[in-house]
């Protein structure tokens, strides 16, 4: 018999034997099978659909946010206008500001008038 070799146990040239040899091909085969899998689960149409609303979403929220954010510093920057330091009212910039939107309001309801009569 060969160096290592025994009649009950018979070893490779790496010294393992058959039954060490089957194990690690079992588990071979274990570790392949939860790969493809788990390949077969990331490439599901599902999954795949279910990332790209993800993203989608993702980039909606960002955006929208991106525009909450610039319209807050908007309004920030038109309250500076009409209120102090102390966030009392401006009269000099405030009644200005009522008596144009008023005169627009006046416009709008005697042009739908118009196109009633």
């Amino acid at each position: 018999m060969g160096k290592g070799k025994t009649k009950d146990s018979p070893r490779d040239d790496a010294g393992r034997t058959t039954a060490e040899i089957e194990a690690n091909i079992e588990r071979t085969r274990s570790q392949l099978a939860d790969t493809l899998d788990e390949l077969a689960m990331r490439v599901h149409p599902s999954t795949v659909a279910a990332q790209v609303r993800a993203k989608a979403l993702g980039a909606v929220e960002e955006k929208l946010g991106r525009l909450y954010v610039s319209a807050s510093r908007g309004v920030e920057q038109v309250k500076a206008q009409f209120v102090d330091e102390q966030g009392k009212p401006r009269p000099e910039r405030v009644v200005p500001a009522v008596l144009v939107g008023g005169g627009v309001l006046l416009l709008l309801a005697s042009a739908r008038k118009r196109r009633r009569d």
